[in-house]
Formats: structure tokens, C-alpha cells, sequence
């Protein structure tokens, strides 16, 4: 147990050498006084998260049946049946409706976290929307941290073809908007990210970073002088605890490096985002846990993540889906592939488990990183096969900070907008706002049990 003085270690506190960087988690070191430590039991440190899935939803395997703290697990939500209490289904929140026909896959990333459809003209050219409520969030909590926000995903941004008629190649690429006419660019590559939390070479040039890979030795070499130093004045919780977090930092490292050496044998691409791993389970996790590093060591509070862009024809041959994904999602009533749909989804949830089993496991002051974090998981169509936006696939995860209370399927009235969901948790995040696209106000707080 560490001694309780005075001083502490700088909440901020991060370790160089040799050009390189480290940001520490949360340890009882940097706990000043049991006045401080209560503070942080009582107000633990809030984060948000947001996972997008593309391609709408096989809603019959999705939504339960009953409602209420006795609904039963559907077969696309039976992979994180061991979180069930941590989960809060929402059934009836609808999308906004197009402005215009046509563009419903820019339609639905577009307005899932800002309420507002696409809404330029039809050349295709010009770039319009709203603020989404993450970068709302992102201005208020990135004032306590080095990054305001970290916005990644599983699909490259500039790939021919990824996008719809008369309509801007952004819009199905991400989900964050800092302004009406600045979409955030989502960073599908996990050494990118890695050198974005933990210091970069200089260059986004991949050459230039390879050529560091091969000279210098890794981020964690390069400041264990420092790390030994640190350590000795830790107490024995501390040391474990930091030693666990510069493991996982390593281990990070070395799949990074691994991925990379892969990428480069197999150019050229199509599909295949480069410098990532060839198996899209590996790539998957890996940027979840790059997720996990960016929470423990709070360098951001507001992460978005979009597990696929919206149009993707990604196949899933792991799980023996040889088809592509947007072309399976309009199944037209084929039996197979609606069994093929359903088998991308569940897979999709399975990836989930994994992330949130990580989060549990990750102290975070008197509790867990799942227990004081809030994750918006969904997507932006509903009924993929008929582009519908009514009634999204929409679930709530994690304990809130303990004002989240889980284990149970809420059904609203409705054309209850989705907007009305996103002003309700700036609301519960510190960060209220009257309106957010086309809200009509907040979500009855005693239905979200959120205090």
C-alpha cells in the first residue's frame, strides 16, 4: 500500500527519452491526501465512446421481444450476454429523414450523432452538416487532456468507388463532424494512432517510419532508465500496476511492427487497409486495445470508432463469409443471405465482448475503465435491404460514471428522435445543450435511470 504524503506525482506525469514519450495511467502515487482520494471515488473521471457499425442492422435477430430488465439475449446480442447489467438496449429512436432522395448510407453516418441528414447540393462537391455532439463533448472534456478526442476506424478512407452518387466521399467516411464544414478524417492505422498517443517521427510518411522502426530501439527502451527510477519510489500497487500498463504498451509495439512487416508483402491493396494486420479479428482488437492505452492514461475522454465504413464490401473469410458485406446487407428476403448478415453482425459483437472484457480489467480509480465510461454502440439504418432509419439498432454500455443503470430493453413511442438520445447524455456528461439537430428535448431521465 502506498504512503499517503502530501506530494504526488503529477497527474500529467510523462516520461522521455530519446525523442520518445510515455504518458502514465492513473496510479495511487499521484493521490495526494485521503481529501483527494475521496474526491476521485466520488467523481470519477467521465469518458465517452462511440462504435458505428455500417450497413444497417438484421433488426429481427437484434431487438428483443419484452421490454424491461427481463428481456431476453438475441442471437446478435447473445456475445455480450456476461455484460448484461453493464447494457442498456434502446428500442424506437429514429434517424432524421434525407433532405433529398438517394445518398442513404451518407444519410445515416452523417446524421447518426449530430440529427441532421447531409445537407448540400447536388453537385457532390460541396461539404455541409453539423457539429456532432462527440466534438461538443470533445471541446469541454479535452480541456483536461492531451487529446481532445481520437477518431479512428477499420476501413481506409480513399478508396475509389466508396461512395455515392451527388454525394461528398466523406460523408459515409466518418461519424465526427468539429463543424458544419469540417468532417474529422478517421485514422484507420494503427501505428499512426500509436505514434499520436505516444510521439511520433516527424512524418506521416510511411517510409520515414519504417526507417525508425529499424533504427531505433522501441518507445519503452528508449525511457527505461527513467521507468527503474520512477519505480523505486513507487509503492508495491504502483509498481505492479505500471508494470502491467508498460506490458501492454510492448506488447502493442511489437503487433504494430508485426502488421507492418506483413503489409508490405501484400501490396498492392484493395480491401486492405495498409500497415494493419491481414486478419480483420487481429486488426479489430488491436485498435480496441489502442482505445484501452488512450483511457488508461487519459490522454482523451471521447473516442469514436467505426468498425466498418458505411458502403463497405469488406469479405470476413475467418468466419468463412466469402461475400462482401454491403452487397449481403440488401439480402432481398434470400434466406442465405440473411443467415450470412446475421453471422457478420454476431461476429461484429464478438469483437465487442472482447473490448469490454479489456475495459473490466483495467483499473480505473475505485473501480473499472467499463464501470466510469459510457459507449454509444449502433448504426445509423436499421432494416439494411430497405435503407430504413426508424427504430435504430441502438445500445447503451458501461456504468456512466454511476449514473448509467444497465440490464434492460427500453422501448420509446415512435418517431422519438435519435437526437433526443444524444442531447440526454451531453446532458448526463457535463455538457448540456438545448438542441441538437432535430431533438425535441431530453429522454425521460427516471426511463434512462441516469441520476
Amino acid at each position: 500500500m502506498n504512503m499517503i504524503t502530501k506530494k504526488a506525482l503529477p497527474r500529467r506525469t510523462i516520461l522521455r527519452g530519446l525523442g520518445a514519450a510515455i504518458a502514465l495511467p492513473f496510479l495511487d502515487g499521484m493521490v495526494p491526501a485521503f481529501t483527494a482520494i475521496r474526491a476521485t471515488a466520488a467523481q470519477p473521471i467521465r469518458r465517452f465512446g462511440v462504435i458505428y457499425v455500417p450497413n444497417g442492422m438484421m433488426m429481427p435477430s437484434w431487438t428483443p421481444s419484452a421490454e424491461g430488465a427481463g428481456f431476453e439475449m438475441t442471437a446478435i446480442l447473445k456475445p455480450i450476454e456476461a455484460f448484461r447489467e453493464r447494457m442498456l438496449v434502446l428500442s424506437g429512436l429514429d434517424g432524421t429523414r434525407a433532405i433529398r432522395a438517394g445518398g442513404p448510407h451518407s444519410n445515416a453516418s452523417t446524421r447518426f450523432l449530430s440529427g441532421v441528414p447531409y445537407m448540400g447540393t447536388m453537385n457532390g462537391t460541396d461539404i455541409l452538416a453539423e457539429q456532432t455532439m462527440d466534438q461538443i463533448l470533445a471541446k469541454e472534456l479535452g480541456q483536461y487532456t492531451q487529446l481532445s478526442s481520437l477518431e479512428l476506424s477499420l476501413d481506409r478512407g480513399d478508396l475509389p468507388g466508396a461512395c455515392e452518387a451527388n454525394y461528398a466521399c466523406k460523408y459515409p467516411n466518418t461519424i465526427s463532424w468539429r463543424g458544419p464544414t469540417t468532417p474529422q478524417p478517421m485514422e484507420n492505422d494503427p501505428r499512426a494512432v500509436f505514434e499520436r498517443l505516444f510521439g511520433d517521427s516527424g512524418s506521416t510518411d510511411a517510409k520515414v517510419r519504417l526507417a525508425r522502426l529499424t533504427k531505433d530501439k522501441s518507445i519503452l527502451d528508449s525511457v527505461v532508465q527513467r521507468v527503474a527510477e520512477l519505480q523505486r519510489g513507487l509503492g508495491t500497487a504502483d509498481r505492479a500496476r505500471l508494470g502491467e500498463y508498460l506490458d501492454a504498451v510492448r506488447d502493442l509495439e511489437r503487433r504494430i511492427q508485426k502488421a507492418e512487416e506483413q503489409s508490405s508483402r501484400e501490396l498492392p491493396l484493395v480491401e486492405q487497409p495498409a500497415g494493419v494486420p491481414g486478419v480483420y479479428s487481429d486488426y479489430a482488437k488491436l485498435m480496441f486495445d489502442l482505445q484501452v492505452l488512450a483511457y488508461q492514461c487519459d490522454l482523451t475522454r471521447v473516442i469514436t470508432f467505426m468498425m466498418g465504413r458505411e458502403l463497405t464490401t469488406r469479405t470476413f473469410p475467418e468466419i468463412d463469409v466469402a461475400d462482401g458485406f454491403h452487397p449481403t446487407s440488401h439480402h432481398q428476403g434470400d434466406a442465405k443471405k440473411i443467415a450470412t448478415l446475421t453471422k457478420i453482425e454476431t461476429f461484429h459483437m464478438t469483437l465487442l465482448a472482447y473490448y469490454l472484457e479489456k475495459l473490466k480489467a483495467t483499473p480505473d480509480g475505485d473501480g473499472s475503465l467499463l464501470d466510469h465510461i459510457t459507449i454509444l454502440f449502433g448504426a445509423g439504418i436499421s432494416d439494411s435491404n430497405a435503407h430504413a432509419n426508424t427504430d435504430l439498432p441502438i445500445v447503451l454500455l458501461g456504468g456512466g460514471a454511476g449514473q448509467l443503470k444497465g440490464g434492460r430493453h427500453l422501448r420509446y413511442p415512435n418517431e422519438t428522435p435519435m437526437a433526443n438520445l444524444l442531447v440526454t447524455l451531453l446532458d448526463k456528461l457535463g455538457t448540456p445543450v438545448e438542441k441538437l439537430g432535430n431533438s425535441t428535448g431530453k429522454l425521460p431521465i427516471d426511463a434512462l435511470s441516469l441520476a
